[in-house]
């Protein structure tokens, strides 16, 4: 699927990728001092989860430790800003889905960034995204979890981890899908969404497998469907929005790490070079399987051409009137 992808995408801005990292003077010996991840979420979530796995096997690698910092709110656009402006050095890095860095960027008026503020350094990884809800939610899978709505108008609240997140994005794309009035609830971040789900606070979220790993191993919510194109070796029996009859709804949650602009090439392929070695572990292979991970890798070039991807989807979303920047 990605290779397809990559094939696409536009030449023009794959160069564009290459011209940022060019002619900058990579640091002497890098790295010699502590690299911070900057993680623009609360701690657990996908990408929270995910991150620190590659953070432990960098530190390893590289020989200077690699720390988590967990910057959440603003639909993830507080740390995403935090790494647009930092030192193009190589030692502050971001490790996010596509909401915080892209969409923001595309969806709020007053982005304080824009999507070529940052250099792709390495696409991990993907996956499609699911609807989990409380327990006493009548509805059992999303077609009925539909018609509750058109039944009951503006009672289902759905919850993000925050406003023009990739979790809103779903939301949006649901919701034009199949003209149901959901009310979308944002949070500070995945966890505490999935908190109020269980407490029965909102009926249900979007949200991946890897942050509700735990709740749904435990039967403390229920998964009503799977936003890919086919089921989940993880979750077998959860049918897909596509079975259920929902067309035009799919959606993703896909992980990278990117760099503040100008960041040097010779740091972008160092760091793209032990991702991708890390991608090729049998334990990361076995992780990302237990968490419904799909795996990604490729040069920085790769990334850049999912990004592109991703910039005309959101944007042909705009046109259509299903999202609106605000």
């Amino acid at each position: 699927m990605r290779l397809a992808v990559v094939a696409i995408a536009s030449i023009f801005v794959i160069a564009g990728a290459a011209r940022e990292t060019q002619g900058q003077p990579a640091p002497a010996k890098y790295p010699n001092q502590v690299i911070r991840m900057v993680v623009p979420f609360t701690p657990g979530a996908s990408t929270d989860v995910t991150a620190r796995l590659f953070a432990q096997h960098l530190s390893a690698a590289l020989g200077q430790q690699v720390i988590i910092d967990n910057r959440g709110g603003a639909g993830g656009g507080i740390g995403a800003e935090l790494v647009a402006k930092a030192e193009p050095d190589g030692y502050t890095l971001l490790a996010s889905n596509q909401g915080p860095f892209l969409q923001t960027a595309l969806l709020r008026k007053d982005s304080p960034f824009a999507v070529g503020d940052f250099v792709p350094i390495a696409f991990i990884g993907y996956s499609p995204l699911i609807v989990v809800a409380n327990l006493k939610f009548p509805p059992n899978d999303v077609k009925e979890m539909v018609a509750y709505v058109k039944a009951n108008p503006g009672q289902v609240t759905l919850g993000s981890s925050g406003t023009n997140g990739n979790l809103h994005v779903a939301i949006e794309m649901l919701k034009a899908a199949t003209s149901a009035d959901f009310v979308h609830v944002p949070y500070r971040g995945t966890g505490p969404s999935l908190n109020d789900v269980v407490a029965g606070t909102i009926s249900g979220a979007f949200t991946t497998t890897v942050s509700a790993e735990g709740l749904i191993k435990s039967e403390k919510v229920k998964v009503l469907g799977v936003a890919g194109p086919k089921r989940m070796d993880v979750i077998p029996n959860v049918p897909t929005f596509r079975e259920l009859g929902i067309a035009d709804s799919d959606s993703e949650v896909w992980i990278g790490i990117v760099a503040p602009p100008k960041t040097p090439r010779n740091v972008v392929d160092i760091i793209n070079r032990e991702v991708n070695r890390t991608l090729e572990l049998a334990d990361t292979r076995e992780r990302f399987k237990q968490w419904g991970l799909e795996i990604g890798g490729g040069a920085p070039e790769a990334f850049q051409a999912v990004i592109q991807t991703e910039v005309e989807r959101i944007q042909k979303l705009i046109k259509s009137g299903a999202l609106t920047a605000q």
